[in-house]
């Protein structure tokens, strides 16, 4: 007998007041049951090893690979942060080539967590990432780190989610976040792409919206893609589509994340509607992508030391793209680094990436050795009128600089080829080795430790302390 379906007044469920993350009761916790949960707040950034569990395909030339940490503990973190990823493209035998990539996962499910990137087929990271890692690849990571993220209680927990391209990213780990928890929210996703394939999770928005009336998910593409039967909006952020989407722009928290011609558009466009700009939380790049590549062209041409830094420039051109860094205070590791977990699940497989070697054609390791000639500083140029003598061994450049001045600023303006994008501490890109002297840093993840006992330091983020000698 066939029964005939009749619709049902689905009602709305009676919830708590605004969004809690599950850690956020036990932050202040020492003692009793609730103290083993410390093990999921995301506290500080740390240095793992993790594994590859799986690899799932997205729309739009992206791809999500799984990972758990190797030593059994939980990835914490908040929803919209990332980790620092050292890729070896080049062959385990040379230095790895570090990138950022936002968590697209929810925190509220830790023991695993997932990467989304999109191959960039001019790129040098990208593609090796879709090529070669498959379950069982093993991988040094930094994090989490980054300040774009839900916060871990809001009262209010109304917010409207911009993204754009690739920028889908840490919005889907706040969506999935939002989706996993219990409690009022109001939230209006806008995403924007070029083509009606191209939107990334489009089948899960479109499932955690028909299911969950706190999240509503719209769609915007680009004129020129546009098919007939779309019927979603069109074209690019407007103050008017901010309009029919969020009328109440202006009493929610806005996350938004895109390439930077996007965040500006938004950033204009929102003031206009009325949004506070401390209700603004974007991810900038400090450079755009013109200053970028004019200055990998003028590099091109300086053919004395084009072939040593064409490399590290190109990496940081890359970098604009695959890399999502925000401002963030002081990375303050407090964990202790020698307390590892170890786990005793089922072994581990490291993959092997499939013939990369060390034979890579791009290239190795840019490192020079520091034997092979030792200029005579005291014979260099000195400019500038700080206390402290930085010399530049590459350049032949000495500058003058204070200690309270970060180092990246004034050897830039001397001449000295130092690639940069985030100029905070987190992309990595500007990384050098100091030959002797002293720095203090305050880096936010950019870096690893066996880096700094190697040398290496960030100018960016770095001040001298002494007279030093600098390998750039």
């Amino acid at each position: 007998m066939t029964e005939l379906l009749t619709e049902t007044v689905v009602q709305e469920p009676h919830r708590i007041r605004g969004l809690e993350m599950p850690w956020n009761r036990v932050m202040g916790s020492t003692e009793g049951p609730a103290s083993a949960a410390r093990a999921l707040g995301p506290w500080h950034p740390q240095e793992f090893m993790a594994e590859c569990v799986e690899i799932v395909p997205e729309v739009g030339g992206m791809m999500t690979f799984v990972f758990r940490r190797s030593d059994g503990a939980p990835l914490a973190f908040r929803a919209g942060q990332y980790v620092n990823v050292a890729f070896p493209v080049n062959g385990e035998d040379q230095d790895p080539a570090d990138r950022s990539y936002s968590l697209s996962s929810a925190p509220t499910k830790p023991w695993t967590f997932d990467i989304t990137v999109k191959r960039d087929p001019t790129g040098l990271v990208s593609p090796w990432v879709h090529e070669n890692i498959k379950p069982g690849t093993v991988l040094e990571m930094l994090g989490p780190v980054g300040a774009f993220h839900l916060p871990d209680a809001d009262r209010r927990a109304r917010y409207l989610l911009l993204a754009a391209g690739a920028g889908i990213t840490p919005i889907m780990s706040m969506v999935r976040t939002i989706h996993s928890l219990p409690g009022e929210a109001d939230v209006v996703v806008l995403y924007h792409g070029a083509a009606d394939e191209g939107f990334a999770f489009n089948k899960e928005l479109a499932y955690i919206a028909s299911v969950d009336s706190r999240i509503k998910v719209f769609y915007s593409l680009g004129d020129r893609g546009k098919p007939d039967d779309w019927e979603g909006l069109s074209g690019r952020l407007t103050a008017a589509m901010l309009d029919q989407v969020a009328p109440d722009a202006n009493g929610r928290q806005v996350y938004a994340c895109g390439p930077e011609g996007y965040l500006n558009t938004a950033t204009e466009l929102l003031g206009k509607v009325g949004v506070d700009d401390t209700s603004i939380h974007m991810e900038f790049f400090t450079g755009d992508r013109q200053t970028i590549l004019e200055y990998q062209a003028e590099l091109a041409h300086a053919a004395d030391i084009a072939e040593e830094i064409a490399e590290e420039i190109a990496d940081s051109a890359e970098d604009y793209y695959e890399s999502q860094p925000t401002a963030f205070g002081l990375y303050e590791p407090g964990y202790d680094a020698g307390g590892t977990l170890k786990a005793t699940g089922l072994p581990l497989e490291s993959a092997d990436p499939d013939g990369s070697g060390s034979d890579a054609s791009d290239g190795g390791s840019a490192d020079v050795e520091h034997e092979a000639v030792t200029p005579d500083a005291s014979s260099f140029e000195t400019v500038g009128t700080g206390s402290l003598t930085l010399s530049f061994m590459r350049t032949g450049i000495n500058v003058r600089v204070d200690p309270s001045e970060h180092i990246l600023g004034p050897a830039q303006r001397a001449g000295v080829r130092i690639g940069a994008n985030c100029k905070e501490g987190m992309c990595g890109s500007c990384k050098i080795v100091k030959l002797s002297g002293e720095v203090e840093m305050n880096h936010q993840g950019g870096i690893r430790a066996r880096e700094i006992d190697a040398g290496k330091f960030l100018p960016c983020c770095s001040t001298a302390q002494t007279d030093m000698v600098i390998d750039a």
